[in-house]
């Protein structure tokens, strides 16, 4: 397939260009209950070619590109007709000149499950996605299972020549409860390992979360509170930090972050930030080496990472784009954080974070209320937050989590945060 969309592209006039072969195999279980609904196997090959067209308008120097999918089905007069279209299209799009980046063939990156087959690598998963699946007013209303093998070929018009083979668990599920209010909660999944104890707790967290959600009736009421933010929303706390310091960020300025800087201010009263980026891949898409790079320690911003766009503008060696962070554990348990009255929120309908202005906010799904007296779970209303505000009271449990993209506290503790009621 490389070699058919080569001799296309020299035929179509294409000088400048990145291919990205991808080959997914994956077996994939789909269930009712506790009872296989149906499985199935697929293979899918494709390729992603980015075509580049370097030009001048006036005194500016410019780089265009367009993008063009290829299906393995596809003939090389196709193929050409495509590509002459997204040479013309890429003369349109116009960005600042930089050097695609510059690289050699390499040995292809192992797999990091090789010796477990796909199915293999779903069994041990739904064994697990159902060892907690024991009651009868709470329990898996369905569920998707999907183990995947990607092998991943990227070259490009400057020698870049890299490929590398990865496993990966993935899948979704849906707890019901029926006993008060007849409620659901979806949860997705994904690993990189066959490490299952993650995903148990996940089941058996969703399962007393989906029971406390059965019984929640009221909102709490509006005002000021001590919030704790748990499970999945706490890496969205963190992402702020990590956009901040992307170059796509930091070249337009809408980021003021520089090497050296104190990220969560001069002033920071509890814990500090201890970030950093973990490379899933062995390189990124545009076949940049990926390595865990320290981002943020002791609060104070270690580097400027991104991709080979902004790092020529900034002239910064080119990082990739990474998708995953390890945040450090701080030192009180959460048991510690429950001791002073709190509004904890284990799930939210939708919690964003923006990472331009720091604000944060989600509609409350299910959160437990602890006045100083009495815990109860309560659904409704909204919290509303900026972090540039709290960041100086920032409080991370000692309890970690672990997902494919994300691992750090389970919960993190933020002062006077409004809740709409």
């Amino acid at each position: 397939m490389i070699e058919r969309i080569l001799s296309a592209l020299k035929r179509s006039g294409v000088e400048l260009y990145q291919i990205t072969e991808t080959r997914e195999e994956s077996a994939e279980l789909f269930f009712i209950r506790k009872s296989l609904d149906m499985q199935r196997r697929k293979e899918i090959r494709q390729a992603q070619v980015v075509v580049y067209k370097e030009f001048t308008e006036g005194e500016n120097h410019m780089l265009g590109s367009a993008s063009v999918q290829i299906q393995d089905s596809f003939t090389g007069e196709e193929m050409e007709e495509m590509f002459r279209d997204a040479l013309y299209a890429a003369g349109f799009v116009r960005n600042k000149y930089y050097e695609l980046y510059a690289g050699q063939k390499e040995a292809s990156a192992e797999d990091n499950l090789p010796d477990t087959s796909l199915t293999e690598m779903a069994e041990l998963f739904t064994e697990a996605l159902y060892a907690e699946d024991t009651e009868t007013d709470v329990f898996l209303n369905s569920a998707e299972v999907f183990a995947t093998k990607t092998t991943c070929h990227i070259l490009n018009s400057r020698g870049v020549n890299v490929s590398y083979r990865k496993s990966r668990i993935q899948g979704e599920f849906v707890v019901q409860c029926i006993d008060g209010q007849d409620v659901e909660t979806y949860q997705d999944f994904a690993y990189n390992d066959l490490n299952t104890e993650a995903l148990r707790k996940k089941v058996r967290d969703t399962l007393e979360m989906t029971r406390a959600r059965a019984k929640a009736v009221s909102a709490p009421p509006a005002g000021e509170y001590r919030v704790m933010i748990s499970g999945p929303y706490v890496k969205q706390i963190f992402s702020y930090y990590v956009e901040r310091s992307d170059s796509y960020m930091i070249y337009p300025k809408y980021s003021a972050f520089q090497e050296g800087c104190e990220v969560q201010g001069e002033k920071v009263e509890k814990d500090r930030i201890n970030l950093t980026l973990k490379a899933l891949e062995p390189y990124s898409a545009e076949g940049i080496p990926m390595r865990d790079r320290e981002l943020i320690r002791d609060g104070k911003l270690k580097l400027i990472h991104g991709s080979n766009r902004y790092a020529y503008y900034l002239g910064l060696e080119p990082t990739g784009n990474y998708r995953c962070c390890k945040a450090e554990a701080g030192n009180v348990s959460v048991e510690e954080m429950k001791a002073a009255p709190y509004l904890e929120i284990v799930n939210f309908s939708d919690f964003q974070m923006d990472s331009f202005t720091g604000h944060f906010g989600g509609e409350i799904r299910l959160a437990f209320w602890y006045d100083g007296e009495r815990k109860i779970p309560v659904t409704g209303g909204s919290i509303n937050g900026n972090i540039l505000e709290a960041q100086k009271n920032l409080l991370f449990s000692r309890e970690m989590q672990t997902e494919e993209t994300f691992e750090g506290p389970v919960s993190v503790c933020m002062e006077g945060i409004n809740v709409a009621g």
